[in-house]
């Protein structure tokens, strides 16, 4: 989309890790607790990819090379599994140091993730998950929204036309739209 629109990107994060921190719920299992350190273990070199890389899509790259090995190639038991290898792996395959590796574990990277979980929260309110976009920040139309979740990815033109109207709508003072039934995610 960012070549289609002309769109900078300033990447933020939102760790559900810890927007759930003090959930104790009978849902959050230890097993969905885990799983979402995991996911945390990904943002803190996401983190130090954003702050080292003078690449201004890296980030966009981790997160392309992430979401492909996870959602397409089905690789979750292998996340799991050897959370670090697989690590290591998609480091390599998305074109970084492996050794970047090393910052899954580094916890120096958390205040910086808190700070952009709460900033992002700051602009949706609290009951909301991710993804969260913000359009056009800092300026008087700045709008955020959680969303879109989308069950099958849209293409080409359809993709352009999802984005602009949700910007459209992020941006024109609408506060929410939702719907919990939807088909299971097709990332094909």
């Amino acid at each position: 989309m960012q070549q289609q629109r002309s769109y900078s990107v300033a990447w933020r994060f939102i760790s559900l890790w810890i927007l759930n921190e003090d959930n104790n719920q009978k849902w959050y299992t230890p097993e969905y607790r885990a799983g979402h350190y995991l996911g945390h273990r990904a943002l803190r070199i996401a983190d130090q990819i954003r702050t080292t890389e003078p690449d201004p899509d890296a980030v966009g790259r981790w997160y392309a090379a992430l979401g492909e090995a996870l959602h397409v190639a089905h690789r979750r038991d292998e996340a799991r599994a050897d959370n670090t290898a697989f690590l290591r792996e998609v480091l390599t395959t998305a074109g970084f140091n492996a050794e970047l590796v090393i910052h899954a574990d580094d916890a120096a990277h958390d205040r910086w993730i808190r700070a952009d979980t709460e900033l992002a929260l700051g602009r949706t309110g609290h009951d909301v998950g991710t993804p969260i976009l913000t359009f056009r920040p800092g300026t008087d139309c700045e709008g955020s929204f959680f969303g879109p979740v989308i069950s099958k990815a849209p293409k080409g033109v359809e993709a352009v036309e999802l984005w602009d109207a949700v910007e459209k709508l992020a941006t024109s003072g609408v506060a929410e739209l939702k719907r919990s039934l939807r088909e299971p995610p097709d990332y094909g």
